[in-house]
Parts: C-alpha cells; structure tokens; sequence
C-alpha cells in the first residue's frame, strides 16, 4: 500500500476542521474587498490606462530593473512618490507582500533586532524568516512592551540596530497604532522604525498620504504604501532613506531577481495618486460611511465601532462566523469569515470592510440584517 500523499492529508485535516481555503466568486454587494475609495473599477482608471496606452507605455517590462525592464514610468512614479508621500526616495515592487518580504530579508543585518507587534502582516513573518537578524513580538499596539522587548536584546548583549515592524492600521482589528509613542520608542534606541500604512494609504490623512504622514522623511522611518488597496491597481511603494533604497536594489532578491512591475500600472499608479490627493471629498464620503456604519453597529447590535473602514465582527467561534457568512452571502452581502490562523485562535470573525462601492443605505440593509442573526448566533 502507497504512502498517502502528504498535501492531501493536509488538505483533508484542513476540510475536517471546516479551515480548508476555496476561491469563492464575486457576489453581492461589496463588504469585502480593500477598493476603499471605490477605485478599483471607476472610470477615471480606465480613462488614464487607455491614455497611457495610447502615449505608448507597454503592457509588459521584458525584464527586471537591472536589466531592460527599468522604464521612465517606474522611475516618474518614483519620483512622485517620495515627493507626495514625503519620504527622500521611493522603491515601486510588483505587490505589497513583496515588497514587505524583501524589505525585512534585506535590511535588517546579522547583528541587529527586530521587534514586530505580535499583529503584525504575513509579509512581515516570511521576510522575518529569511533575515538574518534575531526577532521577537511585542504586545499589540503596546509601546511599552516594545521599548522592554528592545531593552532586553540589549540587556543580553545585542550590539546591532534595533528595528521596530508595525501597521499603521491593522487589517483584521481595524485599530490605529499609537505612531507618535512608537517613534519616541525608536528615537531613544535609536531603531528604524517601519510602518506598514497598507489599509491607511488614499483612504486616511492628510491628501490621503496616510497616518504616518508627519512622520515620513525622518532618517530612521521607512513606510510601506500599497497601491492595490484604496488607490485601486497593484504593487507596492516603500519610501525610505535614499541609503537604504540602493541597498535594496543591490541585495534585495525579489527586487533584483523579479520582472519589473509592469510600466502601464505604473502609469495608473501614477494617475491614483494625482486623484485622491486633488479629490478630497472621496475621503470625506468614506469618512461619512464609516461614521454611519459604527452608529448602527452600536445602537443594532451593541458593538463599539473601531471608527475605521475596517469593522470586525469577533464570534470567537469558526463554525459561527461561516454560519453568519453565509447567511449574509445568501441576503446579497459579500462579507467574508476570516478564521485562524489569519487571526488568532479563538478570534474568528467577520471582517466587515466600508468602501466608496456601498451606499449608506446599503450599509443600513447589512446591519439591519445582520442584528437577529449575530443574537440568535451568539445567544
């Protein structure tokens, strides 16, 4: 008799404890994706790919940045980027968890620390996996937990640099990080500090330039911007010290290694970013959505509202937030459970995501509906 086949039996271990993954189609209104300021489809992106297309930006790169895939449209978007986010230069990668993987891989060295708030992205753990450097977390959104994580690797010798790894708006929680302390954290041990502003970027702060906007520019601040979120396309802007970035297009694999992203979605990229910083009123919209959506939340269903685009709904339990998500698939909302270990055990959830896509009315049908069910669910 044959060895079963290991993925297989993964597979169905998965399935047996109701965690298997399957591609699900799009369905119903959106309460799911990231296309915060309702981008993602608008004509304005449309209108500026076309003439794009038309000024003659190719579809493809032909290669990596090293090589021949480096093209005006990478470096313009570049140049564009550091000025309106703030930063002294700017990196443009493929995707976000790229971009998030190569930076941890790369920059930190041999000798030196990185402490990550234990919520902290996927991309952050891989990249992590691959540096060289000692890591260890610190409590959520706890600066003093980080300042004592940082104090004890010196306490037991650490010579290197220490790093501090954080989101500035975290993506399953909905919850802002306390930015201001964390950089009086990197400031006193002297530590880079490096912020993921993935769910923050065009939707919060001023000209949408995310929350970590006053911040940007110091010489110990890197921040991540991804572009397939609120701006609408893909790939990922990371600005950081000019240093810093031709150390990475020296030693950072996914960088050197990868086709360049292409130069037409650089070029939308581009026309993203003159939108959310010229129109203002998508902000304020989204800001009057979420205003709307944390005052039903709590008088129909008795939940504080994370005052954000991002709401979870913690049931705790697995089986319950597929219950619930499916009963809300089936009333026409494209709400999605998230279950670990996306999130930590015993915190599954419905990830309730407010975008430019839903109307207020709409907002009011989810929760209306979304009330018996969640009591007669939980009780």
């Amino acid at each position: 008799m044959g060895m079963q086949d290991p993925h297989k039996r993964s597979l169905q271990a998965l399935a047996h404890r109701r965690r298997l993954r399957i591609l699900q189609p799009r369905h119903g209104l959106d309460f799911s994706s990231n296309d915060y300021l309702g981008l993602a489809e608008s004509n304005f992106l449309r209108a500026a790919s076309r003439a794009a297309l038309e000024r003659g930006v190719p579809l493809g790169a032909g290669g990596s940045r090293l090589l021949r895939g480096n093209h005006p449209e990478h470096e313009q978007l570049e140049a564009e980027a550091s000025e309106f986010f703030g930063g002294e230069s700017a990196l443009f990668f493929g995707g976000g968890f790229a971009a998030n993987t190569a930076l941890f891989a790369t920059l930190p060295q041999r000798a030196d620390f990185i402490a990550f708030d234990a919520l902290i992205h996927a991309s952050v753990h891989d990249g992590m996996a691959m540096s060289r450097a000692t890591h260890r977390p610190f409590a959520h959104n706890d600066p003093g937990s980080c300042d004592e994580a940082i104090a004890a690797w010196r306490r037991e010798g650490g010579k290197g640099r220490a790093w501090i790894a954080i989101e500035s708006l975290y993506s399953m929680d909905g919850d802002m990080a306390p930015l201001r302390d964390l950089a009086e954290v990197a400031r006193r041990h002297d530590a880079m500090l490096v912020i993921d502003e993935a769910h923050a970027t065009g939707a919060i702060g001023p000209e949408g330039r995310g929350l970590a906007a006053e911040l940007e520019g110091r010489n110990n601040v890197i921040a991540l911007h991804t572009c397939g979120k609120a701006l609408g396309v893909s790939g990922a802007i990371i600005t950081l010290p000019a240093t810093q970035r031709d150390y990475m297009v020296n030693r950072a694999r996914p960088f050197i290694y990868a086709t360049a992203p292409s130069p037409l979605i650089a070029a939308t990229v581009r026309a993203a970013l003159k939108i959310i910083r010229d129109e203002p009123l998508r902000r304020l919209d989204l800001a009057a959505r979420v205003a709307h959506a944390g005052n039903l939340l709590q008088t129909h269903c008795g939940i504080a509202p994370t005052g954000t685009h991002i709401q979870p709904i913690i049931v705790h339990r697995d089986e319950t937030a597929l219950q619930l998500a499916d009963q809300l698939q089936t009333a026409g909302f494209d709400v999605r459970a998230v279950r670990p270990p996306t999130v930590p055990e015993g915190t599954s959830r419905l990830r309730i995501s407010l975008t430019l896509n839903v109307t207020d009315n709409d907002v009011t049908r989810l929760i209306e509906t979304l009330a018996p069910l969640l009591r007669e669910a939980t009780q």
